[in-house]
C-alpha cells in the first residue's frame, strides 16, 4: 500500500500482496519457436562460411598471380639473355661488315623494352604483395618468399561428384533451405496458437494487523481463449503456408541457379585445360624450335635478325599468354571450391608461400 485516505478497518484491505504466474507450455509452442530459432542460426552460419568460402578464393587467386608474375619476370630475363645472345653475334657481323649497324640499335632498343618491361612487373610483384598480405591481415611491409605452386596439376573434376557436392554443401543452398524450415516452423507455430496454454497462479496476501506473514494465499489456473479471435489465427496460417510456398521456391531457384554456375565454372576449367594442353603440345614447342632455326640460319647468313627478333617476339608472346592461361586455370579451380563449398583436394600445404627473414 503506497497511501490510503480514508479511515478503514485494519483488516478491511491487504496492505501487501505477492503473486507469482508461470505459464505451463502444454501446446508446444516454445519447441516450434526452438526450431524456427536454430533455423535463423544456421542461416547465419552459412552467411557466414560464404565470407570465409569468398575470402579464401581471393587469397589463392592473389596468390597464383603472385606466382604468375614471377614466372613472367623469369621469362623476361630469359628472354633478356637470348636478345643478348643475338646481339653479340649482330656485333660480330657488324665489325667485319656482314652486318648493318641498324640491327646493332635495334637489338640494343629490343634490349632496353626488355628492361623496362621487367620494371613494370617488379611493381606488379610489389602490388600483388600487398595485396596478399593485407588479404591475410599480415604487416604490408613483411617480405614474403616467391610463391611455390604445383607443377602437376590435378584431374579432370567428376561432375556428377561436384553436383551432389554442390547441393549437400553450397552454403547458399544450405541458407535456402534453412528458410525454408524456419517457414515451416512458422506454420507449425501458427496451427498451435490455436491451444492455449495455461496459466498457474499463486498469491499471498497480507494484512497490517495480521501477526502472520502471509494471511491470505489463493491460487487459480487461467486460461486465453483464442476461439473468438479466428479470423486472426487463420490469417497467420495463411501467411506462413504463403512463406512456406516462397521459401519452397526459392530454394528450387537457388539449387538450379547453382548447378547453372556449377556448369559455367567447369567449361571455364576444362577450357583453360585444353589451352594449356594445346601449349603445351604444339605451340610451345613449335615456338621453341622456330627461334633455335631463327637463330641457327642467323648464325650462317641464311636469314636477317629481323626474322630472329621476330620469332622470338612470338615465343615469349606465346610463353606469356601460356602462364597467363595456367594462373586462370588455377584461380578458376579456387573458385570452383568456394562455389562448390567443400575441399576438393586442389590446393594442398606445398603451395603456402615461404617467408625469407633478411639479415
Amino acid at each position: 500500500m503506497l497511501g490510503r485516505f480514508v479511515d478503514i478497518g485494519p483488516n478491511g484491505f491487504t496492505d501487501q500482496m505477492v503473486s507469482l504466474e508461470q505459464a505451463i507450455p502444454l501446446s508446444g509452442k516454445n519447441r516450434s519457436q526452438a526450431r524456427i530459432a536454430v533455423a535463423e542460426a544456421v542461416g547465419a552460419f552459412q552467411d557466414l562460411r560464404r565470407q570465409e568460402l569468398d575470402v579464401v578464393a581471393k587469397v589463392r587467386a592473389s596468390y597464383f598471380r603472385l606466382a604468375n608474375y614471377y614466372a613472367l619476370l623469369d621469362l623476361n630475363r630469359s628472354n633478356e639473355a637470348s636478345l643478348e645472345q643475338s646481339l653479340e653475334i649482330t656485333r660480330e657481323k657488324f665489325e667485319v661488315g656482314n652486318q648493318s649497324q641498324s640491327d646493332v640499335l635495334l637489338a640494343e632498343t629490343e634490349s632496353q623494352k626488355i628492361i623496362e618491361a621487367r620494371k613494370d612487373l617488379e611493381q606488379k610483384v610489389s602490388d600483388e604483395e600487398s595485396a596478399l598480405k593485407v588479404l591475410m591481415n599480415a604487416d604490408p611491409f613483411q617480405h614474403l618468399g616467391r610463391p611455390v605452386v604445383p607443377s602437376a596439376r590435378p584431374g579432370a573434376p567428376s561432375t556428377e561428384a561436384l553436383r551432389a557436392l554442390t547441393l549437400a554443401n553450397r552454403p547458399e543452398v544450405l541458407r535456402a533451405e534453412s528458410d525454408l524450415a524456419g517457414a515451416q516452423g512458422m506454420l507449425q507455430l501458427a496451427r498451435r496458437q490455436w491451444f492455449p496454454d495455461p496459466m498457474v497462479m499463486i498469491e499471498a496476501d497480507h494484512y497490517n494487523s495480521s501477526s502472520r506473514l502471509a494471511s491470505e494465499v489463493s491460487g487459480g489456473v487461467s486460461f486465453s481463449l483464442p476461439w473468438p479471435n479466428a479470423k486472426k489465427y487463420k490469417a497467420g496460417e495463411r501467411e506462413a503456408q504463403d512463406q512456406i510456398a516462397a521459401a519452397q521456391q526459392m530454394l528450387e531457384s537457388t539449387k538450379t541457379e547453382s548447378l547453372g554456375k556449377l556448369r559455367d565454372q567447369l567449361q571455364m576449367v576444362e577450357t583453360m585445360r585444353h589451352h594449356l594442353e594445346l601449349y603445351e603440345t604444339s605451340i610451345l614447342p613449335t615456338g621453341n624450335q622456330t627461334v633455335s632455326s631463327a637463330q641457327a640460319d642467323y648464325e650462317t647468313g641464311k636469314t636477317g635478325f629481323l626474322n630472329v627478333l621476330s620469332s622470338q617476339r612470338s615465343l615469349y608472346d606465346f610463353q606469356t599468354m601460356y602462364q597467363q592461361d595456367l594462373t586462370d586455370y588455377r584461380v578458376a579451380l579456387a573458385e570452383l571450391e568456394a562455389l562448390v563449398g567443400s575441399n576438393l583436394g586442389y590446393f594442398d600445404e606445398a603451395q603456402k608461400p615461404k617467408r625469407v627473414h633478411q639479415k
